[in-house]
This record gives structure tokens, C-alpha cells and sequence, in this order.
């Protein structure tokens, strides 16, 4: 299909975004814009000057025909969610056409017995927890207006196949991957499409969150690798938004070639 008809598709839609400040979420803001310049997007994440600074990259880049939206928001916080989407959303923003589930993170390598309690809690309320939170307030919008929209969840690889010293991450990234398949059952008689996308290994903060800061343990995961990038999910999610309304890529599992599965992997001798 020509990028013509997509960017078709796509034009005039309403996206919001979560965990938009940096790495996949940032890079799809960009890519939605880049396809589809007439559309306008809802930016959220707990960094609002790095929102706004994005917000203006982009208007910029489309020549003020992308709107941005930059919103400060915890998805992790059930009453913060609730007022954003019931009353502190903008009337002529609130015609949301495309969910896309983007904000997680991971938090340590402990075993279970030794992980801290504040890094289960974090992993739990932001990537299980505010993601349903947001998508039961976002679906109502959706049937607001006539049961139709798009559902776009961020899995990952660790959701399908799960590693020591990553239990709660994993587990996170499950619940993620039953709660779409769930959904999608749930709404099969709508025109509300539920897809998941589940990465493998990407270079973002991800890991520097993972190690608290310490970026040269990030640094060597990626030593001897080509891994993905943040660009390639965002054309994944852009991909899946733009097919036709009666097309559903319900899962989609993305490796960099070096990658076969969660611990599976070739990395170059240095």
C-alpha cells in the first residue's frame, strides 16, 4: 500500500501518546507527524519541558500543520488519569481517534526474594496498572462516539518469554499482553481495533532506568549488538494505525537481526 493512501488514512485523526518525552513514545509523536502532517497529537509523560521542547520540534518540522497537545501526566496515578481524560482535556482534543499505550519501565535485576518493594510497585503501577487505568478512560471516548478507535499497546519480548532477574518486569509485560487479548475479545463487535506491539532489544533510557542511572552498565548491553532503535517501533505503530479500518495486526514481534528471543543472542566479538 503507497505511503499516499496511509497518510490518507491518517489525516485529520487525533493521537495521544503516552510516555511521549523520550525514546519509542518520542520517536512515534515524530513519525505520526512525518506520514500524516494534518493530524494532532496529544503528548503525555511526567517531563512537560521536555514535551513542550518536543511539541514545538514538531510543529515546527510540519510548519505548524501537526498540533501538539503537551500534557504533564502520571498514568500511574488513577485519580490524575481520571481527571485528565473526564475534565481537564481540552473539548476540541477530546475526539481521540488512536491510543497508543507507550509509557513503562524496567527497574533493576534482583531475583525474587531480593527486589525492592518501591522498584515492584513502579513496574506494576506504571506498566500494568496505568495502562488499564488510561485505556478504560480513553474507551469511553471511544464509544462516545460511535465504538470506534484504535488501541495500540507496547509489549515486549519479556512478556512472551520471561528471564531471571527480570520476574516483575516480565510478569508487567504478560499482564499487558492478556489484558489486549482480553480486550480485543471483549470488543470484537465494535470497530475499536486492540493491536500489541512487542519489541525486542531497543536502545532508549530503558536500560539506564534498569541500572539507576548507571550509564555505563546501559552502555555494555549493547556492546557488540546493532539493536533496534526507537524509529523502527514508531514506523511499526504508525504502520498498524494506518492499514484499513477492517484490518487488525493484532501481534506483531519485532527483533534486531542479532536476536532470536528474550536471552537469545549473537553479539560480535570486540
Amino acid at each position: 500500500m503507497s505511503l499516499s493512501a496511509m497518510s490518507a488514512r491518517l489525516s485529520g485523526k487525533t493521537v495521544l501518546i503516552t510516555g511521549a518525552s523520550s525514546g519509542i513514545g518520542r520517536a512515534t509523536a515524530f513519525e505520526f507527524s512525518r506520514t500524516a502532517p494534518d493530524i494532532k497529537l496529544i503528548l503525555t509523560a511526567r517531563r512537560i519541558d521536555t514535551l513542550r521542547e518536543i511539541a514545538a520540534q514538531i510543529e515546527g518540522e510540519s510548519q505548524g500543520r501537526t498540533k501538539v497537545l503537551p500534557v504533564m501526566l502520571d498514568v500511574a496515578d488513577q485519580k490524575q488519569v481520571a481527571e485528565f481524560v473526564g475534565s481537564s482535556l481540552p473539548e476540541e482534543w477530546r475526539a481521540v481517534d488512536v491510543l497508543v499505550n507507550n509509557a513503562g519501565l524496567v527497574k533493576g535485576v534482583d531475583k525474587v526474594g531480593e527486589i525492592k518493594d518501591e522498584d515492584i510497585n513502579i513496574m506494576i503501577t506504571t506498566n500494568v496498572l496505568g495502562l488499564i487505568n488510561l485505556t478504560q478512560q480513553i474507551l469511553r471516548l471511544f464509544h462516545a462516539r460511535g465504538s470506534k478507535g484504535d488501541i495500540i499497546n507496547i509489549g515486549s519480548i519479556a512478556g512472551r518469554e520471561p528471564y531471571a532477574g527480570g520476574a516483575i518486569y516480565c510478569a508487567s509485560k504478560a499482564a499487558v499482553r492478556s489484558f489486549s487479548d482480553s480486550l480485543r475479545k471483549e470488543l470484537i463487535a465494535t470497530r475499536i481495533r486492540v493491536m500489541e506491539i512487542d519489541p525486542g532489544q531497543v536502545e532508549t533510557e530503558f536500560s539506564v532506568v534498569r541500572f539507576y542511572g548507571d550509564k555505563k552498565k546501559a552502555d555494555a548491553v549493547y556492546q557488540g549488538v546493532d539493536p533496534l532503535t526507537p524509529e523502527d517501533i514508531a514506523e511499526v505503530v504508525v504502520f498498524v494505525a494506518g492499514r484499513r479500518e477492517n484490518v487488525v495486526v493484532a501481534d506483531t514481534l519485532i527483533f534486531p537481526s542479532h536476536q532470536a528471543g528474550a536471552g537469545v543472542m549473537h553479539r560480535k566479538s570486540t
